[in-house]
């Protein structure tokens, strides 16, 4: 038995689908790397230069994007609630 391709959306801002870009995780409804996102700020680069570069990604997106990171990062949110003392 043969199982549909079905893409991993989480929150609509990511896309992980082995149809689009090979698997490669990309914003949502965009063939944009999210890791595209990280080497521009690696690079010193600013979220308004990656918007500018990549205008299909919106602003909103790359801010929920970095917020996503650091909130797994840093345990913040529930996952902080969950961790034994």
């Amino acid at each position: 038995m043969v199982l549909p391709l079905m893409p991993l959306i989480m929150n609509q801002l990511i896309t992980i689908h082995p149809e689009i870009q090979s698997g490669t995780p990309v914003f949502f409804n965009t063939r944009v790397p999210v890791k595209n996102l990280f080497d521009y700020m690696k690079g010193g680069h600013t979220v308004s230069e990656f918007i500018d570069d990549f205008p299909s990604v919106k602003y909103e997106q790359a801010l929920a994007v970095l917020d996503l990171a650091e909130s797994t990062v840093t345990l913040t949110s529930s996952a902080r609630a969950q961790t034994p003392s």
